[in-house]
């Protein structure tokens, strides 16, 4: 029996917003639902009505309304609310139920002293940032990119862009130069907005002349920006083009604040696949499709609202910064952090290792939600980190992870260190939708290991190898109904077909994500790994996730990756597993034993690796994620160059070994 950790009240239904909006659904449109299970059920076959309630509900400002809610028979193809025009900015800045004098941007940094900003203070940023991008010649359609980190000025420029209907793009200032140019060269942006270093922990990162080197690649820019970050009054390496000073992009003007109105599928932002192999996909997302999105998951899933004070633990290269930075739409002030979240670091003072930093970050911020990755929830476990007792988290009563599978023996953890009456929300989605959908809700219990449901709106399934749709065991995660942030498209694929290529070749019609899931009877969900990384055993197919969670539960493991290699002759092929130990462990025969003792015993004879071997860093993205495809290419005697794009990797460093491993076996 799967253990409960948490329960909802009694009185859930009056006082959680999905419990205001279950009684606005009565009392507007006479429907009632006993539990979630029939609201979802509703949510995804009702797609008219459900998504015109979202409309409703929420009071979207529409500048022009829409004809109908949704037109199409098939996706990709779907439009939807075809007419209506509005804009995502304006929405953002309305604030519902935040007074102007209150506090909506809360930003740390180790780079500089705190910034909060107010309601009244974020509307006149805005306005001044808008105002300076009509001087430089932006206007509806153009590009507007920001190398920039998770700062206060990075969201008040997404919004003046946005507010223009110009199209905003994002790269983290750790992206190397070939991984910005890679993105930015396919969208041509006017205008870049650029800092000039930073600093993570107390190690300054000076980017001068990665900015130099992008401006250079992009014959695009009419115009760079810089905002001195780390060099107080400091400037790039001149290229062509002008530049000028964020002071300038936001001097004082008496233009007013105004929101173009625009069609629902206008591009908001374009995000960016990891790039790990080939170049990164642009994925365009609209105005209205992310805002109705944002709305019902922050709102009606994380419950947020005026009260709240919401954190993610995100960069700006990653879409999880995007969905953070919506909060205000729902009243909730965000909590933004730029730096180290293993080091107590502020500016002008030593850095030092304190894996406790963030939570007591949220203690003096007053945090409500923590959001965070599920790889950082387990390294504070493996290190004995007690966030309840370094930190009063009182106020905190959600907690969210995504990123990679949470294993149960996370979610005890959570429960037993961070907190034992928040709700904590496991959930997953991705990039190409903006947002998770599946996750938490406040209706519904939280199960070790298991994420709760399916979110509204959402038609998630599990198909079997033949396609059909099963329930209880391992199957591929598809969509099998039209959500309205699917992109608009991919930037210049006139005519759909990398995007059609990229979802819907595989089951016409119907969206393949590329994970496996499972989805049990009560409509819980298990994400196992992604489906191109499968390990593949006599037959049976076997997810990552529950790997890993043996492997690295070991204490002399830190991290690990496994990869199956097939063997074209129709044997088993063989399953290879390579890890990082602890500080002064070699891997000896004694703890070669232990972990495959562990995984036969944990999970099965099929999990025991064929071998294993160390290496002193597994491959990861600059969002955390592990690189098991790249390093199965690389071990079948795909080029390092090949396999994957090594700007897109927080340590490039690390796929060496894995080609000199395979050097040494195609010589052995």
């Amino acid at each position: 029996m799967v253990d409960v950790l948490w329960a909802p009240p009694a009185d859930v239904r009056e006082t959680t917003r999905i419990g205001d909006y279950l009684h606005w659904l009565r009392e507007r449109r006479g429907l009632d639902f006993a539990d979630y299970a029939a609201l979802w059920e509703w949510s995804v076959t009702d797609l008219d009505g459900f998504w015109r309630s979202i409309w409703d509900y929420f009071e979207v400002i529409a500048h022009t309304p829409p004809t109908t809610t949704l037109h199409g028979d098939q996706m990709p193809g779907f439009a939807w609310f075809p007419g209506a025009t509005l804009n995502y900015a304006e929405h953002v800045l309305r604030m519902p139920g935040l007074a102007d004098d209150a506090p909506v941007v809360i930003a740390r940094s180790q780079t500089r002293p705190p910034v909060t900003l107010t309601a009244a203070e974020l509307r006149d940023q805005v306005r001044r940032v808008r105002a300076g991008l009509r001087r430089l010649g932006v206007t509806r359609g153009d590009r507007v990119a920001a190398y920039a980190p998770n700062i206060p000025e990075t969201f008040v420029l997404m919004l003046a862009t946005a507010s223009l209907g110009a199209i905003f793009s994002s790269c983290a200032p750790e992206f190397g130069t070939r991984s910005v140019t890679d993105r930015w060269q396919q969208i041509e942006p006017k205008v870049l907005v650029a800092v000039d270093g930073y600093r993570y922990g107390d190690k300054p990162v000076d980017r001068r002349a990665e900015v130099a080197a992008i401006r250079a690649a992009l014959p695009s820019l009419a115009y760079t920006v810089v905002l001195d970050y780390l060099h107080p009054r400091g400037a790039p390496a001149q290229a062509a083009g002008p530049v000028l000073n964020w002071t300038e992009l936001a001097a004082e003007t008496d233009e007013p604040l105004t929101f173009d109105p625009v069609p629902f599928d206008h591009p908001l932002y374009v995000l960016y696949s990891s790039g790990t192999t080939g170049l990164p996909k642009p994925i365009v997302h609209g105005h209205g499709g992310i805002l109705l999105e944002h709305l019902k998951m922050l709102a009606l899933h994380h419950d947020l609202g005026p009260a709240d004070r919401f954190f993610w633990f995100t960069t700006t290269g990653w879409m999880m910064w995007n969905f953070l930075v919506s909060g205000p739409a729902v009243g909730a002030a965000i909590v933004l952090y730029d730096g180290n979240p293993a080091v107590r670091a502020e500016p002008g003072r030593p850095a030092e290792p304190d894996l406790g930093a963030l939570w007591r970050m949220a203690e003096e911020t007053g945090t409500t939600y923590f959001g965070t990755s599920a790889p950082f929830l387990l390294a504070n476990r493996k290190a004995g980190v007690r966030p309840g007792r370094i930190a009063d988290l009182s106020r905190l009563r959600g907690l969210g992870s995504t990123g990679a599978p949470l294993p149960a023996e996370g979610f005890t953890w959570v429960y037993e260190e961070v907190g034992s009456d928040l709700q904590l929300q496991s959930l997953s989605g991705g990039t190409d939708v903006c947002t998770g959908f599946v996750g938490g809700v406040p209706l519904l219990p939280v199960y070790a290991g298991e994420i709760a449901c399916r979110a509204l709106g959402a038609r998630v399934e599990a198909r079997s190898a033949d396609g059909e749709p099963v329930r209880g065991e391992l199957g591929e995660l598809v969509i099998t109904a039209p959500m309205p942030s699917m992109p608009v498209g991919f930037w210049n694929d006139p005519d759909g077909h990398r995007y059609r290529e990229a979802y819907f070749d595989h089951y016409p019609g119907v969206w393949r994500h590329g994970d496996w899931i499972t989805i049990n009877e009560r409509g819980g969900c298990v994400i196992t790994g992604r489906s191109d990384a499968t390990l593949n055993r006599g037959g049976v197919r076997l997810g990552t996730a529950e790997f890993y969670s043996v492997v690295e539960g070991l204490d002399e493991v830190t991290d690990s990756v496994v990869v199956h290699l097939e063997d074209n002759e129709g044997g088993a092929g063989e399953l290879l597993l390579f890890v990082v130990l602890a500080d002064g462990l070699e891997l000896d025969r004694a703890l070669h034993a232990k972990i495959a003792r562990e995984l036969r015993t944990a999970l099965s004879p099929r999990h025991v690796p064929d071998e294993i071997h160390q290496v002193r860093a597994v491959p990861r993205t600059l969002s955390a994620k592990k690189l098991e495809v790249p390093v199965k290419k690389i071990l079948t005697g795909t080029p390092v160059a090949s396999a994957a794009a090594t700007g897109a990797l927080a340590n490039p460093e690390s796929l060496l070994a894995f080609e000199l491993f395979a050097k040494g076996r195609a010589e052995g």
